[in-house]
């Protein structure tokens, strides 16, 4: 049985941390010795004094005295004393805060779903319902203010920002969607962190290093107002990626030899018709083999023709026919390049599929079942919870990868700059609905789950578990650990390069690799509550200096990692560190990996924000999540990393670009509050394309039905529709507005 593999995951966890481990080097940070620990833990600040002593500086955080009498201290010790006279505040100061992330076990306190009757984690320490988590439990002994979290709620940002908001008196920090904390703060409920920068330097540092995210929160171009505390989730780095099957890939498609079956189905009628070119020669830059450059290989369609136009014109056939259809067509078509191992196509660090080569490879996985589970039945596409709209419209992200369609995986609603400088909104773009148009042809021909379709509850660790699913697109950590925890030896779900597809830049089409899944300020935060705070200095200085803290090494570590005992010792004065995108970041403890499988099954996420309380909001860093990541996960997003660091993938840029195409869309757009009241007021709009939990989308109806709308029967009626009856028109030139306003202020302080 698959279960079995949980079994070695504590074995797994030591592994991953011996690897990571293997060529760390010392940075020395202060005595940190807890004393004799309870096996309880309370939300008051008992321990306070544990680091009050360790007085060593860092560049990036202010301090006073260095506590050594005028002795040289090394400057890249980790400091645990934050010092800021330009906010003062009484110590014991209270912040009562309603922040979390999206459900009541990822908030700041214990919830009983995940503390039981008492939970020992690596600290030692025994929590229990009630109790802060960890990292804020640290949060108060090193900036000395109590924290009282039973105000969260344990709702979505949007639903939790609303069910305070009539409140706002009895929260002082909340967590909400940029848009909501700047709508409200336009509108006098949340304070103007902007105009206390000067007495926070690390944040305004990060914001003066970063004039592109400073303009992603601004929510007043003429004052320079924020509201927003922002969230960053890693920073200028791919989110997304398709995840396949790829021992599955090998089966079919390596080999000297034909490929046979004891037994397979067929494919069904074609509905999908050619993507890509039927004639002419298409060089397409891959990198090397071994990562060590880039090489071109050619798409030749004199040939070899196009495999879809092949396979159409034979109509359904076996799985055994169409796997050898596609195993000559890529011998031809790549002039052998690929040799016996054709599966590198797809799966390899120099693949170059594109949307009608995963096409025909789907034909051949679903038409092929028995050899690949052995039953009647595979799932094509799925994704990871096939009832849940909020993880259903990855089925268009991905579209928009596939087909070289902008603004359907935006950081803002489904806006993107085009390359006349411009904000363009996909809803309002024929091509959007042409590429659900294909998508509908794979739905047609049984390429897409069936629990896709009929919005069933089968999550896609399920689907891997039984073998009855090949691919879907998703954040890599998260999803790779399934090979470890639900599949068996010699099976192997990784990440895949991003596909070859059809872009226009405004400098021409091209076949190039584009993702627009790049990682910037997301889309929730926490604010500070004007009523909340009542004019109380103390709370106000406290909540800015958490959010200043936040943006010192030091707070970035603690906010990753968790406390000291959830970090790596290379003995009692030093971190273990490595190398991680060219920075120096701490080794996770073996007793912290222990726990990510024990409680987590080797989810990085649910562990950081279900037990050690990281992660839920401000800098995080990608080095913790990085070495929770299996190994096969670490195979796959490798190949994609080489591939973004040697140019053969584009991305957005966090930054204002010489060709606006490539600038990456802001979180937010400042929009004055009669502005944000006109838009939400297109209900319409908002509503037919909601990527909200519980709700639907007309973008993944069309997926599944195709046009059933007796308004809405083609792609241009379709924009006509969204155009003017939904008030699209006018709620893109509210954004235009906003853009403009983004655009001036960002060339005034760049």
């Amino acid at each position: 049985m698959k279960k079995f593999r949980a079994i070695i995951a504590v074995v797994l966890a030591l592994v991953l941390v011996v690897a990571v481990a293997a060529s760390c080097n010392k940075i020395e940070i202060p005595d940190n010795n807890q004393g004799d620990q309870d096996n309880t833990n309370t939300n008051t600040n008992n321990n306070q004094n544990n680091n009050q002593n360790n007085n060593q500086t860092n560049d990036n955080q202010t301090s006073g005295d260095d506590g050594n009498g005028g002795a040289e201290v090394d400057p890249t010790a980790i400091n645990h004393v934050y010092e800021n006279p330009d906010l003062p505040y009484a110590e014991g100061t209270e912040i009562r805060m309603a922040v979390g992330y999206n459900s009541k076990q990822t908030g700041l306190l214990f919830d009983a779903d995940v503390a039981g009757e008492g939970i020992t984690l690596a600290d030692g320490v025994t929590y229990h319902t009630g109790d802060l988590k960890p990292t804020w439990v640290e949060i108060q002994n090193r900036l000395h203010f109590k924290i009282d979290g039973s105000m969260y709620s344990g709702q979505s940002a949007e639903k939790e920002f609303k069910n305070w908001v009539n409140e706002l008196g009895k929260v002082d920090m909340v967590s909400g969607t940029v848009e909501l904390l700047s709508e409200n703060g336009v509108a006098g409920k949340l304070v103007n962190i902007g105009e206390y920068l000067d007495k926070m330097p690390n944040f305004k540092a990060y914001l003066d290093a970063n004039p592109i995210v400073r303009m992603a929160i601004v929510s007043d171009t003429d004052t320079g107002a924020i509201y927003v505390s922002p969230y960053f989730d890693g920073v200028s780095d791919i989110e997304r990626m398709p995840l396949m099957r790829v021992d599955w890939v090998q089966k079919l498609l390596d080999g000297p030899d034909a490929f046979t079956a004891d037994a397979c189905g067929t494919t069904a009628t074609p509905a999908w018709t050619p993507y890509m070119p039927t004639s002419g020669k298409y060089p397409i830059d891959v990198v090397k083999p071994d990562g060590s450059g880039v090489e071109q290989v050619t798409k030749d369609y004199d040939a070899a023709g196009n495999i879809i136009e092949k396979m159409n014109a034979a109509g359904s056939m076996s799985g055994v026919d169409a796997v050898n259809m596609l195993r000559d067509y890529i011998d031809t078509a790549y002039n052998r390049y690929y040799g016996d191992t054709r599966s590198n196509l797809f799966i390899g660090q120099n693949a170059a599929w594109d949307a009608d080569e995963l096409v025909a490879l789907l034909r051949c996985v679903v038409a092929n079942a028995q050899t690949l589970n052995g039953t009647d039945s595979v799932g094509g596409i799925v994704c990871r919870e096939n009832a849940n709209n909020q993880r259903r419209i990855d089925m268009f992200r991905f579209a928009g990868t596939l087909l070289g369609v902008r603004g359907l995986e935006s950081r803002k609603d489904y806006l993107y700059v085009g390359s006349d400088g411009a904000m363009h909104d996909a809803r309002l773009e024929v091509d959007t609905y042409k590429a659900m148009e294909r998508m509908n042809t794979l739905v047609q021909e049984g390429l897409v789950g069936e629990d896709f379709v009929n919005k069933a509850d089968p999550q896609v660790k399920d689907l891997l578990d039984k073998d009855a699913a090949f691919m879907h697109y998703d954040y890599n950590q998260t999803q790779t650990i399934y090979n470890a925890t639900v599949l068996d030896e010699g099976e192997k779900y990784m990440a895949v390069m991003v596909p070859v597809a059809r872009w226009d830049d405004g400098t021409g089409e091209k076949l190039m690799r584009f993702t627009e899944s790049w990682r910037s300020v997301k889309t929730d935060g926490w604010g500070i509550s004007v009523e909340g705070i009542n004019g109380d200095q103390d709370k106000l200085n406290a909540c800015l200096a958490l959010i200043d803290y936040a943006y010192t090494m030091d707070g970035q570590i603690l906010l990753s990692y968790g406390p000291d005992a959830f970090v790596k010792m290379a003995d009692e004065n030093h971190y273990e560190m490595f190398d991680f995108n060219g920075e120096q970041w701490p080794v996770i403890s073996d007793a912290s990996a222990e726990d990510l499988w024990e409680f987590t099954n080797g989810n990085y996420t649910d562990y950081a924000r279900k037990y050690i309380g990281s992660t839920l909001s401000f800098l995080k860093s990608q080095s913790f999540e990085y070495q929770c990541t299996h190994e096969v996960g670490k195979e796959g997003a490798g190949y994609i990393s080489r591939a973004i660091a040697l140019g053969t993938i584009k991305h957005p840029e966090n930054a204002i670009t010489d060709n606006p195409w490539y600038t990456n869309v802001p979180t937010l757009l400042p929009l004055t509050e009669q502005e944000n009241s006109l838009a939400k007021s297109y209900t319409e709009l908002n509503d037919n394309f909601s990527q909200k939990k519980g709700e639907d989308n007309i973008l993944i109806q069309q997926i599944v039905s195709g046009y059933t709308d007796s308004t809405r029967t083609s792609a241009d009626a379709t924009v006509d529709t969204v155009l003017n009856a939904w008030s699209g028109k006018q709620w893109l030139s509210i954004q235009q507005t906003g853009w403009e306003r983004a655009l001036e202020y960002y060339n005034s302080i760049k």
